[in-house]
């Protein structure tokens, strides 16, 4: 075994993305948003895929500084053509997608149990949009994105799964066994990727805890900006006390798009303030 060790160049390094073409689906989202900044700032060619919507000018300021070039391409993740047109987009912009960021998701209120809407009458439709959307929507993409990964022996996806996938919340059944779905179906793809194509394709995905945003704000905020009551229940089974911030996810975003991480694959990390640790005594 070789006792030669990293220096400091070496190391920082590995976190330089310069020349890598990165694609976020989600990325208008405040997470997949703050993930295409960080990616851009670090030298990479960003496309952001945005499905009827604009990215934020916040954000667009941000994107803008660079170094890394960004493009917006227009797509639907559970529309397997588009994606496909959104694949060709970015290689004739950028040349060949090396990342694969799937942060596209999401619940919906009518899929939601609540007193008003039991979970025996909820309805088909709005359990399927969430089991889609989630499912389907990481799926889709890996196939028209991993495709060309397979294709060239190299590549990394990082799926977006949550904690809920680990410990299911009271009232969204159907947002838990969907993001438990996107778990279990990164594991799958790391171990075909790996066997089938090639070592070089990583597969991973990260489990975000509570972050404020504007499907969970209403569940978590008053309108004063004071907890509900689920809300403080949620603070006071966080360890760290608090809700999680977009940049909180990325230093494990980076550590697992980058070579740093080279020889991890098929995992799901939490990234969590100690959430998934505490047990409640």
């Amino acid at each position: 075994m070789s006792e030669r060790r990293m220096n400091l160049a070496e190391i920082t390094k590995l976190y330089d993305f310069t020349g890598k073409t990165a694609l976020i689906t989600g990325g208008t989202g405040a997470l997949g948003g703050e993930m295409a900044v960080a990616l851009a700032s670090l030298g990479a060619n960003v496309a952001v895929l945005a499905h009827r919507r604009e990215i934020p000018k916040g954000m667009r300021v941000r994107m803008d500084a660079g170094p890394g070039e960004y493009t917006v391409v227009y797509g639907d993740v559970l529309e397997r053509d588009q994606l496909a047109e959104a694949r060709q987009a970015v290689e004739d912009r950028f040349g060949a997608v090396d990342i694969l960021i799937n942060a596209a998701g999401g619940n919906r209120p009518q899929a939601i149990a609540s007193p008003d809407n039991p979970f025996f009458d909820l309805p088909d439709d709005a359990l399927g949009f969430v089991f889609d959307l989630n499912v389907i929507g990481t799926i889709l993409p890996c196939q028209i994105f991993g495709k060309g990964m397979a294709e060239r022996g190299e590549g990394v996806i990082l799926n977006v799964s949550s904690m809920t996938a680990f410990t299911p919340l009271t009232r969204v059944a159907a947002y838990s066994a969907a993001k438990a779905g996107v778990s279990n179906f990164t594991r799958w793809l790391a171990v075909h990727m790996a066997q089938e194509y090639s070592p070089r394709i990583r597969v991973n995905a990260i489990a975000p805890g509570f972050f404020i945003g504007e499907q969970n704000r209403a569940l978590l905020l008053n309108e004063d900006s004071t907890l509900t009551a689920r809300g403080r229940t949620i603070i006071d089974h966080t360890p760290m006390g608090r809700f999680g911030n977009p940049e909180d996810l990325l230093g494990t975003v980076l550590w697992l798009l980058s070579p740093a991480s080279q020889f991890v694959t098929g995992i799901v990390v939490p990234v969590d303030g100690g959430f998934s640790a505490y047990s409640g005594v």
